[in-house]
């Protein structure tokens, strides 16, 4: 029997906000695709079906909504640093690998990327089973493209502590090694702590360093910020707090 295909289906980026047209972000073939899944795997299968609902006013969904299969990815156990085992993943794959398409499916934005969805697309690889990546927003790539630092050389650090001292470190760490790579570092922060995380950035970073702020990409409301770190100093800017943002520096 042939498998079926693992199908990447990227999620708007407005969770948690007011909603956005659906087909203002995702092209109608995207939207037209997740229509026609019939099982998913969802990072919150609350968010999954919130979505899936917005598709169905696009286009019809093959099945009922409360008929489509919808199993969360496996979690580690609290408290453990044991990482998932494997079969907990390959049992995932069981509708793909009797033949039906699987979508995969983030909370927001593109699935696997920064995301534990990218432990099932290696497990599908594993398995043989084909991935199939569908175009949609990346908040990453989106700030990155915005920003105008370098977009040749880039990466993604994710979230920094939240002791102040310790973040004051990896900040620093992270502009000496941008300035001695010639590499932008991108991060992100839970919203509620995205103003924190901005005056940390503008206290400790030198002068010179470009910094950029991508908050609320694909909202009505977003908006980008780009220049040195002087600049942010003399004229501060106030961050929302329900609003995602990515930050990203480039040391001079």
């Amino acid at each position: 029997m042939n498998t079926g295909t693992l199908l990447l289906v990227p999620n708007t980026l407005d969770l948690g906000t007011e909603t956005v047209d659906l087909q203002e972000v995702l092209p109608l073939g995207v939207i037209r695709r997740a229509a026609a899944l019939e099982h998913w795997a969802a990072e919150d299968a609350r968010s999954a079906r919130a979505l899936l609902k917005r598709v169905g006013a696009v286009v019809p969904l093959a099945r009922p909504l409360q008929e489509i299969r919808i199993t969360e990815l496996p979690r580690p156990r609290k408290g453990s640093r044991e990482p998932v085992p494997p079969a907990a993943w390959q049992e995932l794959l069981a509708p793909a690998l009797a033949g039906h398409d699987l979508g995969l499916v983030s909370e927001a934005g593109l699935p696997a990327v920064a995301d534990p969805g990218s432990a099932l697309v290696a497990a599908a690889h594993r398995a043989g089973v084909p991935v199939l990546p569908l175009s949609g927003p990346s908040s990453l790539m989106l700030a990155l493209a915005a920003s105008g630092l370098e977009g040749q050389s880039f990466a993604f650090v994710g979230y920094l502590p939240q002791d102040a001292a310790a973040r004051t470190a990896r900040i620093r760490e992270l502009e000496t090694l941008s300035r001695r790579l010639g590499q932008t570092q991108l991060l992100i922060e839970t919203p509620y702590r995205n103003a924190a995380m901005l005056a940390a950035l503008a206290a400790t970073l030198a002068p010179t360093t470009r910094l950029a702020v991508a908050c609320g990409i694909t909202l009505a409301d977003g908006w980008t910020r780009s220049g040195p770190v002087a600049e942010w100093r003399a004229r501060p800017q106030a961050m929302p707090e329900r609003l995602p943002a990515v930050f990203s520096l480039l040391a001079a």
